[in-house]
């Protein structure tokens, strides 16, 4: 059963900032939060090779990889969430096969 949640004093800039957001978004005030509130308990996922593929061109980051050690290595797949052997062999394969 759906439960009601109210925000008391909330500061009168964060509530205009909260309805602008909601505006750019197509939402109302209240879909604006929940949608927020949503998102702040999802569970975190592994990005997928296409996702971290596009925000390497968002943010235009060199596209060549760079010579890395075993330790950058090692934090480089931890900082993208890779979890498993089996997708950071794939994303091995993938960057050897665009070559």
């Amino acid at each position: 059963m759906p439960v009601n949640l109210s925000i008391k004093n909330a500061p009168d800039d964060v509530v205009w900032r909260l309805k602008q957001r909601a505006g750019r978004n197509h939402r109302s005030l209240q879909g604006e939060l929940l949608a927020i509130i949503e998102e702040a308990v999802r569970e975190p996922r592994p990005m997928t090779i296409e996702e971290f593929q596009a925000e390497v061109r968002r943010r235009g980051l060199p596209t060549e990889p760079k010579p890395m050690t075993v330790d950058e290595l090692l934090a480089e797949a931890r900082r993208l969430g890779i979890a498993t052997p089996s997708e950071s062999a794939e994303m091995m394969r993938k960057d050897r096969d665009e070559r």
